[in-house]
């Protein structure tokens, strides 16, 4: 499964433990930074997937939206 394959929730949940690690700041500095940039990408993959669950909205309300207005003409 790669990364984009991840559910969101999934995603979250990973960002979340990665972010409770850095916080308690007993981590290595090399595991840190490592740790950074996966939290890093699991942020943008949690943003992309946001974005594009927003776009699917948009598109069925707008697609309501004009199906509701040809019937009431």
């Amino acid at each position: 499964m790669t990364k984009k394959d991840i559910p969101f929730d999934e995603a979250m949940q990973q960002l979340e433990n990665i972010v409770r690690q850095l916080e308690q700041g007993d981590v290595p500095l090399e595991n840190a930074i490592e740790l950074y940039q996966k939290g890093m990408e699991f942020s943008k993959l949690c943003s992309e997937k946001l974005q594009s669950a927003e776009k699917q909205l948009v598109s069925f309300i707008s697609d309501n939206t004009e199906e509701a207005g040809s019937t009431n003409e």
